[in-house]
């Protein structure tokens, strides 16, 4: 008896959504129920390769539409006018986005325009504040909108859709797919160790403490991020035998401010983005980490790391809550005091972390299967 598949296209843009769409990826291609398409729309052209290579994924489509220096209007038009044409072509039975990006919105608005019902994963993360963080936090808002099938990492996130109005039949709570996606790249880390020394400086110093940072949120572009390129500066200064390691996003308004600030202070390693297995490797390794992130603010809780958050609000309460991590801001004062405070044992970098892993256990993709599987079954 021949049962006609259900066409699955998963659109993404970004590494992030990269990381937490290829293990949900590879599940659903697991399942024989479903035709999946991948559509990429090239909004982070080149920190996307490496992620997809580590989960053997290959996009079926990339409509490419990045543009030098585009505003996020023509960004918004364009991804709006591709992925139509895309829908119209491929004329999938469901569209399933990530997150909060200009990717997600896009597609999720086009999906609802064709009637083609929409799946989020990451539903239901708000901070309350359609400005923090920007435009994300209102771009996730909309797509609860438009969702018919709602994936939340968290009870929290459930209460925050269903306040919202959404009902509770269209959400399942699955926990984060971010920890599935950790999972695996640990597992292949213990297979073939990622060798930190290729670094410059780490061979020379195995044994220092590391603090690994990562920044780059729009809403602070300007003299909120080049206070925190200060506080970098003054804790590297402060703190000689600590290696402060950036990652630097390859957006200029974070590339030029962290470059003119931090460039050439010996203790403070300026990097190209890693690829996503050696990002891992040194977050495992790391002292503490220092960010702006959502997604390392899932994952070093899980590694057993203490986050200082350089953001006044956070969509993920579950890790402060458990102590895992502190809001600093963006203040180069406060950051340089709640870092002092962990490198000088004042607080111990894994101060009341416990076992508790408040953004799931790595069956997120598992759940969120069986939850399309029940969809199509009452349909």
């Amino acid at each position: 008896m021949n049962i006609t598949r259900k066409r699955i296209s998963l659109i993404l843009g970004t590494r992030p959504e990269a990381i937490k769409l290829c293990p949900l990826i590879t599940a659903l291609k697991a399942c024989a129920k479903y035709e999946v398409h991948v559509c990429l729309t090239g909004q982070h052209r080149e920190m996307l390769a490496s992620v997809l290579d580590v989960f053997d994924v290959k996009p079926d489509t990339d409509l490419a539409l990045m543009h030098p220096n585009q505003t996020l209007a023509s960004l918004t038009s364009r991804a709006m006018d591709l992925i139509d044409a895309y829908l119209a072509e491929t004329c999938p039975d469901m569209v399933v986005v990530q997150g909060d990006t200009t990717t997600a919105l896009c597609a999720a608005l086009c999906a609802f325009y064709r009637k083609i019902p929409v799946g989020h994963v990451e539903a239901g993360l708000r901070t309350r504040d359609r400005r923090a963080p920007f435009p994300e936090e209102t771009n996730r808002t909309f797509i609860s909108h438009l969702a018919d099938l709602h994936f939340a990492p968290t009870e929290i996130a459930k209460e925050n859709l269903v306040r919202e109005g959404v009902r509770g039949s269209q959400i399942s709570v699955t926990g984060n797919t971010v920890v599935d996606a950790l999972m695996i790249a640990l597992e292949k880390l213990e297979n073939n160790p990622r060798q930190l020394a290729n670094l410059p400086k780490l061979n020379h110093a195995p044994d220092a403490p590391i603090v690994l940072v990562t920044g780059h949120r729009r809403e602070s572009f300007g003299p909120q991020f080049e206070a925190i390129c200060r506080a970098l500066a003054e804790l590297a200064h402060r703190f000689a035998e600590v290696l402060f390691v950036y990652p630097v996003h390859l957006n200029p308004n974070v590339h030029e401010p962290a470059h003119r600030i931090l460039g050439g202070i010996p203790n403070l390693l300026l990097v190209e983005p890693l690829d996503y297995l050696t990002f891992v490797a040194l977050m495992r390794r790391a002292t503490l980490v220092l960010t702006d992130s959502g997604g390392v603010q899932e994952e070093a809780p899980y590694l057993g790391k203490l986050v200082l958050v350089m953001r006044d609000t956070t969509e993920r309460p579950e890790a402060i809550q458990i102590g895992a991590a502190k809001l600093v801001g963006t203040d180069c004062d406060v950051i340089v005091e709640n870092v002092a405070n962990v490198l000088t044992g004042k607080r111990e970098p894994a101060e009341r972390l416990c076992n508790t892993q408040p953004f799931g256990d790595g069956s997120a993709c598992e759940r969120i299967v069986e939850s399309i599987n029940r969809f199509w079954q009452g349909v």
